[in-house]
């Protein structure tokens, strides 16, 4: 026999439905802005009011992924048993993905791509330096590179938490592996990853013309300080 169905509060499962949905959706941008191919590259989002998280399945094409076929693990990176896509294997990066949760309790979505500029960067265990205005904002200074780790265990996830842990940035690039980034949610980290691989890019394409020119530390902070927290839509005009 099976593993029972696990019994959930009414929020809770209300809460695992959404993230279901969020998550599987949120595949469609890592394709749309080829950040991916094949089954490569992973999000994943913690379920809010709950020591769990939704991830992708290891394997599955992106064309053929569904809310009812993403993955609920607990905090230990384990299938929770029962429950709906729990038997499907869970993404090889899954361990990590737990690792930084249960380390970072403010980041509510973890984002792996193989998006190539990112890529490159990372097998030159390089940080792509702080050139231009967006990367300021967005990353309040360079995208660090993290240690070489292993897949399979929470390696690449102790990488990084540790080089990310009071840093501003939330991509690292995880050397000769690629880019991860996090987020208060899924969408979040969805746009840092989208974010970074235009960093990289644009900083590649720019270093090919000749040396680019540092950004004074004083300006990277106001400009971080200004996106941060004055720049879009104030909390009234969004509701």
């Amino acid at each position: 026999m099976g593993s029972r169905q696990p019994v959930f509060t009414a929020e809770v499962e209300e809460a695992i439905s959404a993230i279901r949905a969020d998550v599987a959706r949120l595949h469609a941008e890592l394709v749309r802005y080829e950040l991916a191919v094949w089954t490569g590259g992973n999000v994943s989002a913690r379920v809010p009011g709950a020591e769990m998280f939704v991830i992708k399945p290891s394997g599955v094409a992106y064309e053929d992924l569904a809310p009812e076929n993403m993955v609920l693990c607990d905090l230990e990176g384990q299938v929770i048993p029962g429950s709906l896509g729990s038997e499907r294997s869970p993404s090889s990066d899954t361990s990590s993905h737990a690792y930084v949760y249960r380390h970072m309790p403010e980041v509510g979505g973890v984002v792996h791509t193989h998006s190539p500029y990112a890529v490159a960067w990372s097998a030159r265990g390089e940080e792509i330096p702080c050139v231009i205005t967006a990367m300021a904002d967005e990353f309040g200074g360079p995208v660090p590179v993290g240690p070489f780790a292993v897949i399979g265990d929470d390696s690449i996830g102790q990488g990084i938490v540790q080089t990310l842990t009071g840093h501003r940035s939330r991509a690292v690039l995880m050397q000769n592996h690629g880019p991860f980034t996090i987020g208060v949610n899924a969408k979040d980290a969805v746009k840092a990853a989208v974010m970074v691989e235009d960093a990289a890019r644009t900083v590649h394409y720019a270093r090919e013309l000749g040396p680019v020119i540092p950004i004074p530390q004083e300006s990277i902070d106001s400009l971080y300080e200004r996106y941060q927290n004055v720049y879009g839509q104030s909390e009234d005009a969004r509701r």
